[in-house]
C-alpha cells in the first residue's frame, strides 16, 4: 500500500492525514501475514512514538477497517486481530485461516479455495459471491506429534 494512496483516501473521507495513522500503516506494512492485536500494535507504535495512546491505536484501527487498508479478523481467541488487506475493491477475498486449536497458531492460506463454489453459485442460482472468509480449526504437526507422544506414555 503506497503511502500517497492512504493519504488520498483519508482525505477523501474529510480525514486528517496525522502521524499516528501514517504509523499504523507503516506497522501493518512492516508485519505481512501476521495477525496483529491492537495491543501488539499499540507496543510497536510506542518504538517511534512513546506518548501514543491505546485509544489513538484503536481510532486509528477503525478508519483503516472502515477504509478497507486493513482486514480485522476474530479467530475465537478473545482478540481482534488486524492483518494488511489483500487489495481493494467491492470484489476482494479475504484469504483462509487455519487455526490449531491447542497452540493457537494461525496459518494464513492464500490461495482461493472457493473459486469453484464461487462460479456454481452464480451458474446455479446467479448469485455472486462479493466476499467469504473461511477458518479451519484443527491441530498443527507440532501439536499433535505432541498429542501422539502422550498417548504413547499412557
Amino acid at each position: 500500500m503506497k503511502q500517497e494512496l492512504f493519504k488520498q483516501m483519508l482525505k477523501e473521507k474529510g480525514l486528517k492525514v496525522t502521524a499516528q495513522r501514517m504509523l499504523m500503516l507503516e506497522i501493518m506494512a512492516g508485519h505481512p501475514g501476521e495477525h496483529l492485536t491492537a495491543e501488539e500494535i499499540f507496543d510497536l507504535a510506542r518504538q517511534s512514538y512513546p506518548e501514543i495512546g491505546l485509544a489513538t491505536i484503536y481510532r486509528a484501527l477503525q478508519v483503516m477497517v472502515e477504509l478497507h487498508i486493513i482486514d480485522k479478523l476474530n479467530f475465537d481467541d478473545g482478540f481482534a486481530r488486524y492483518e494488511l488487506g489483500q487489495e481493494m475493491g467491492s470484489e476482494r477475498h479475504h484469504h483462509h485461516h487455519a487455526i490449531c486449536m491447542e497452540c493457537k497458531t494461525v496459518f494464513s492460506l492464500e490461495e482461493d479455495l472457493l473459486g469453484g463454489l464461487e462460479q456454481n453459485l452464480m451458474e446455479r442460482l446467479g448469485f455472486q459471491v462479493t466476499d467469504h472468509e473461511v477458518k479451519l480449526y484443527g491441530y498443527c504437526q507440532a501439536c499433535r506429534i505432541k498429542q501422539q507422544k502422550s498417548e504413547v506414555l499412557d
